[in-house]
């Protein structure tokens, strides 16, 4: 959740033959902070169902670990699965051992310059990035209802 927005203190404001006062709604901080959460909620909720269709998928848990790990409203997207990272980069990782892509108790695994292949069947757009490639396809879309939502409050 975002920090509260501050409250503006009232300000009285002269020029040579004027004085204004500007007096803020009590209301204003509290009734700002509401807005933006609201907002946050919606582009978080929004990104993560926008990106289902990009992600790979066999059995739906890098999807679903997206929905667990995040905190709606929170601004930040977490992928919790185990191989998320692995799977978001694409990049084939290997033991450092034997080459293979299984490692064994107590091997590490070295990057290499092969792409992963996902499976279509589920997902036909899955790819690697996933979150960039919603953003680049539909971030426009995400951030004008995410204006009329504001505006709407």
């Amino acid at each position: 959740m975002a920090d509260n927005i501050k409250q503006p203190k009232n300000a009285q404001i002269k020029a040579q033959k004027a004085q204004l006062n500007l007096v803020w709604k009590s209301t204003f901080g509290r009734e700002q902070t509401q807005r933006f959460e609201t907002v946050q909620k919606f582009v978080d909720s929004e990104c993560i169902r926008l990106m289902v269709k990009y992600t790979p998928s066999r059995n739906n848990i890098l999807a679903k670990s997206a929905v667990l790990g995040t905190k709606i409203g929170s601004g930040r997207i977490y992928v919790v699965s185990p191989y998320g990272r692995y799977q978001y980069y694409g990049k084939l990782m290997v033991s450092s051992k034997t080459g293979s892509a299984f490692a064994g108790k107590g091997e590490s695994k070295v990057l290499t310059d092969r792409d992963l292949q996902y499976s279509t069947a589920k997902h036909p757009q899955a790819q690697r990035l996933w979150f960039e490639v919603m953003k680049k396809n539909h971030g426009q879309q995400i951030l004008r209802s995410a204006a009329a939502i504001a505006k709407k409050r």
